[in-house]
């Protein structure tokens, strides 16, 4: 059980909702996510102390916006031609079009040109992330091969359910680190993705114990019952393009629905980095496609 904290309703001017649960928007059941200081970006022991004792690092501005920006206008370029885009609206806005999509079409762009384009491997093996990963695990790193990126589209029901990422990944190392990136600016209300405050210790202890390891998949779509179980809180914040977030492989993480009233679609990407020494998951080492099993 963690230690609540008491306090008066937190103001939003939404609901905060995931796959139709309305969350306790109640302080000692949602909170926001913090970043980190200024002060302590350069200091690598107080930041794996910071990581060991929250399960992320939200760092601000990590990126240059603009880099985030041309990747985003990329991506729906790309996928226009499928109709998933309002006609004749700016790409890098990322505004859902009314009519039908060319659903077969659209994931033969994104898992044959996309994903193994030039453009996203650019993005991923960033020289500013690949430094950082070196400099804060303190030797050669490797980026998994598979590497997602999603778009979400308003109404469409595809919240991420809450789960940790150890469960997908036990035949390599628990130290592994999952970067994920919003591409482009992200409210709340656009549904980018929350933390369950101190779940990374009741999992990690969970998972010492063989008869308790969860099975790879969501815990549950339920968030509010599930920080209810807990006693504890959803982290949330506006993410900006730039923004960085990192988390270990037992913190527990979900998002909210995309209820933007424009119409502006969710794009974001979640890659993984660990030390070459460490073991390396052989399940993770092809290209992500929708019927890999993972």
């Amino acid at each position: 059980m963690i230690n609540l904290i008491e306090g008066p309703e937190i103001e939003f001017s939404e609901p905060l909702v995931s796959n139709g649960y309305v969350l306790d928007r109640q302080a000692s059941r949602v909170g926001r996510l913090e970043p980190v200081p200024e002060k302590v970006r350069q200091d690598r022991s107080a930041l794996r102390q910071r990581l060991d004792q929250n399960g992320y690092l939200y760092l601000k501005g990590f990126f240059n916006p603009q880099k985030i920006l041309q990747f985003r206008e990329y991506y729906f370029s790309s996928l226009a031609q499928v109709g998933l885009l309002q006609p004749e609206s700016n790409p890098v806005d990322g505004l859902a079009g009314d009519g039908p999509v060319d659903q077969i079409k659209m994931r033969e762009i994104l898992f044959n040109e996309v994903i193994k384009g030039a453009e996203y491997k650019a993005l991923c093996t960033s020289p500013e992330l690949v430094a950082f990963f070196e400099w804060f695990l303190g030797g050669e790193v490797f980026l998994n091969r598979r590497k997602i990126v999603r778009h979400i589209k308003t109404g469409s029901n595809q919240a991420t359910g809450a789960h940790y990422d150890l469960v997908y990944l036990r035949q390599g190392t628990d130290q592994i680190l999952t970067a994920w990136i919003p591409l482009g600016d992200c409210a709340i209300q656009d549904g980018g993705l929350i933390y369950l405050e101190g779940s990374h210790k009741t999992f990690q202890q969970t998972e010492s114990s063989p008869s308790e390891k969860k099975q790879a998949g969501w815990l549950t779509k339920d968030l509010p019952s599930l920080a209810d179980k807990l006693g504890t809180r959803w982290l949330i914040t506006d993410y900006e393009a730039g923004d960085l977030v990192i988390h270990n492989a037992y913190m527990v993480h979900a998002s909210l629905d995309n209820n933007n009233k424009m119409g502006r679609m969710r794009l974001s990407t979640d890659i993984r980095y660990q030390l070459s020494s460490a073991p390396i998951d052989p399940r993770w080492q092809n290209d992500w496609h929708e019927n890999d099993g993972l």
